[in-house]
């Protein structure tokens, strides 16, 4: 009987999967790769998939490297795709694969499968990661098998599948927008919010922020710590990674802090519509990059400015396993080395100010930089840096005369 690892998560994809491969005669180990999901019952995930046929089923808890060694190093890239979205499913699916090759690996199955969909970005992110990491194993996408897609054209017969076999799953024929959760993020996607003319933010039942209105009529303070760019406290109390965006996620979810609703370009081609909410990591980019206005140089800053974008493009795409993304990782691991201080941040509202700001590596001189006289800074000096910056100018203006 041939052997696959699934990555399952207990929504609606994964368990028709799970049954629709064993009664396709695999032989199937459930994965429940544990990211933080925050509204999700794990133990009964777990017999979910024993009860449908798994061959095996575990849940193996991989929060602290999610956040540690990928949100992180991420963050301080401040990676947005298209300037707004901050990758927390991207981010998991590379780890959600090393995580099953490593279950496959021990229970010898010969197979990868996974639930996303032929349409989307998730099925680029587990191939390149797989073949990244072993190219000889096969990958089941059940999405890309014209018999699945027959057998289950659109949500409502997989909701059917569901009940007809008693699995019990959270969407339903009246409100089938499918979400993806982890610590980092909770993404909504499809049913109702593929019409633009929706308010998805009203559409959607939110689980890690309350609304605007929901918020307190007070702002409250935040402090947030940074050693070598990475985040290591809240409020003076020093945290593991995991449970650092955890605390976050409280407090920015109680505030309304990350909520966006957005149209992006999919790796595949299309444009699609997706509601997100981060509380912790918007609240972890916005006080990151106050530290760095202290602690980076200029140059250096506008560097990885540049190069930001293509981080979380490559992110985005899949492509975390992967020579380029190998460099620009240690890129990124020595310009954060002076990134050291606190940044306190207040929120209101969904709405987030700077409260105040300190590092024992801050670049910033008030005698140089104030606008009151005195101080180390000449302004004569000024003169020949002027002249010579504009020399180009004047030669060409010389030769080139502009109308004006």
């Amino acid at each position: 009987m041939p052997s696959c690892v699934l990555a399952y998560s207990g929504g609606l994809d994964t368990s028709v999967i799970l049954g629709w491969l064993i009664e396709r005669g695999y032989e199937v180990h459930a994965v429940y790769v544990d990211l933080g999901q925050p509204c999700e019952d794990r133990q009964a995930i777990l017999e979910k998939a024993k009860n449908v046929g798994a061959k095996s089923a575990r849940i193996i808890d991989a929060q602290e490297e999610l956040c540690r060694d990928l949100a992180f190093p991420v963050m301080q890239w401040q990676a947005k795709y298209e300037g707004v979205y901050l990758l927390g499913t991207s981010i998991a699916r590379p780890l959600i694969t090393k995580v099953c090759l490593q279950v496959a690996r021990e229970v010898g199955a010969e197979a990868f499968a996974h639930g996303a969909t032929g349409k989307g970005n998730d099925q680029c992110r587990f191939q390149l990661a797989a073949d990244a990491l072993q190219p000889s194993m096969a990958v089941i996408a059940p999405w890309r098998i014209e018999e699945f897609r027959r057998q289950f054209p659109g949500r409502s017969e997989m909701i059917e599948f569901c009940r007809q076999r008693n699995i019990p799953v959270k969407a339903t024929a009246s409100k089938p927008y499918s979400s993806d959760e982890n610590c980092l993020h909770i993404s909504y996607e499809a049913g109702r919010l593929e019409d633009l003319s929706v308010n998805g933010c009203e559409l959607v039942e939110f689980g890690m922020t309350v609304s605007p209105q929901q918020a307190p009529d007070k702002p409250e303070q935040v402090t947030v710590a940074f050693e070598s760019g990475v985040p290591t406290a809240v409020n003076g109390r020093r945290l593991s990674a995991a449970e650092l965006v955890k605390e976050l996620n409280r407090i920015g979810g109680r505030n309304a802090i990350g909520r966006i609703d957005m149209v992006e370009n999919r790796f595949v081609g299309m444009k699609s519509r997706g509601v997100y909410e981060a509380p912790g990591m918007t609240l972890l980019y916005t006080a990151h990059r106050i530290v760095e206005q202290l602690t980076l140089d200029r140059d250096l800053t506008h560097l990885r400015d540049r190069l930001s974008p293509e981080v979380a493009e490559m992110v985005y795409y899949g492509f975390w396993y992967h020579a380029k993304m190998d460099a620009l990782m240690a890129m990124i691991r020595e310009a954060q080395k002076p990134v050291n201080g606190e940044a306190v941040l207040s929120l209101y509202k969904g709405n987030i100010t700077v409260a105040g700001r300190s590092s024992p590596n801050s670049l910033y001189d008030e005698g140089i930089a104030t606008m009151e006289g005195g101080g180390s800074y000449n302004q004569t000096d000024a003169e020949g840096f002027l002249r010579i910056q504009g020399l180009p100018s004047r030669v060409q203006a010389r030769v080139w005369p502009r109308s004006f």
